[in-house]
């Protein structure tokens, strides 16, 4: 059930509130233009696929770019993602991609800006979400016509990265507690953290990706008890697949991520952007075909989960 909220301004923000260019297929042309009507956005212009790189030439700045991926050419794709990712990071355009999961590590791969949203399989009522957060420029409170619960799920999203970041932050360093007010959680980029291997009582021990493994089976078979969803922690879950990778020394592809957060894809690339705009992800690119990426835990996440699972074996308690 989708309400109607409070009223974006798509033309207050300049290039950002300018308008919707969407390219699509024929097949695919009305469901964007249903959302970009629903959105109360402004359609600029559509274009196939097959012409996208020529109306890149030709169009002036432009808000924001539908792109509906589903069901296109990887040969396309291949082609003309990088280009569009390229005008979105000098233009500051934002874009809204619809893919198939079959699609996720090419597009992926192809899209890696801050400004990007992924929709894997998406409904109507989804994409006018993604065009509505794309218009306000941050994906918080300006937002045209919206389904409360989503955006109050994106909210969260956003506080629970900044509390994730701040809590493995905190475990590399002194500070005995977090900040009271969750509110003002400071961002892991922050340049005055610093990581000291010492900052725990407990000495660091070692940490084989068998226990991680372990901790992770336990956790799917809580879901099959007490039926999926019920113990939804994408991130957490997400954490844990990357860092038994880590020390298994095995690369893990967007794809394989968002199976690993055992939510839907969308809500999944969702978490993977922010982490990694958190600066607890990092992207690497696979060095034997530059249309895919891996992800990785940084160095400060590594270093976080190193000191937590250390901190657990002190006290005597469970992995997980």
């Amino acid at each position: 059930m989708m309400a109607i909220t409070q009223s974006t301004n798509w033309s207050a923000r300049g290039a950002s509130g300018g308008g919707v260019l969407i390219i699509a297929d024929q097949d695919a042309v009305r469901n964007a233009e249903d959302a970009v009507a629903a959105a109360q956005g402004r359609l600029l212009a559509r274009v196939g696929w097959a012409d996208a790189l020529d109306r890149f030439e030709q169009q002036g700045a432009v808000g924001i770019v539908l792109a509906e991926a589903a069901g296109v050419d990887d040969a396309v794709l291949a082609h003309v993602l990088p280009v569009l990712d390229g005008i979105a990071r000098r233009d500051t355009t934002r874009i809204v991609a619809t893919i198939e999961p079959r699609q996720i590590d090419l597009v992926a791969g192809a899209l890696t800006g801050a400004g990007v949203d992924l929709l894997c399989g998406p409904t109507l009522a989804d994409r006018v979400v993604a065009l509505c957060l794309a218009a306000s420029g941050h994906g918080e409170r300006a937002y045209d016509v919206v389904r409360e619960s989503e955006a109050t799920r994106l909210r969260r999203l956003h506080e629970e990265v900044a509390r994730i970041a701040e809590t493995l932050a905190r475990l590399t360093r002194d500070d005995p507690a977090p900040h009271a007010d969750p509110g003002f959680a400071r961002s892991v980029e922050e340049p005055t953290l610093s990581y000291r291997t010492q900052s725990i009582d407990a000495p660091p021990v070692e940490i084989a990706a068998r226990d991680i493994r372990k901790a992770i089976r336990a956790r799917r078979l809580r879901d099959q008890h007490f039926g999926a969803g019920l113990f939804e922690d994408p991130a957490w879950d997400m954490l844990l697949d990357l860092f038994a990778a880590e020390l298994e020394r095995a690369q893990v592809s967007v794809s394989s991520l968002c199976i690993a957060a055992a939510v839907a894809p969308t809500t999944a690339l969702r978490w993977i952007a922010r982490m990694t705009e958190a600066g607890l992800f990092e992207r690497r690119p696979d060095p034997f075909d530059r249309r895919r990426a891996f992800m990785g835990l940084s160095r400060r996440a590594s270093m976080g989960m190193r000191h937590y699972f250390a901190a657990l074996r002190a006290a005597g308690m469970a992995l997980g």
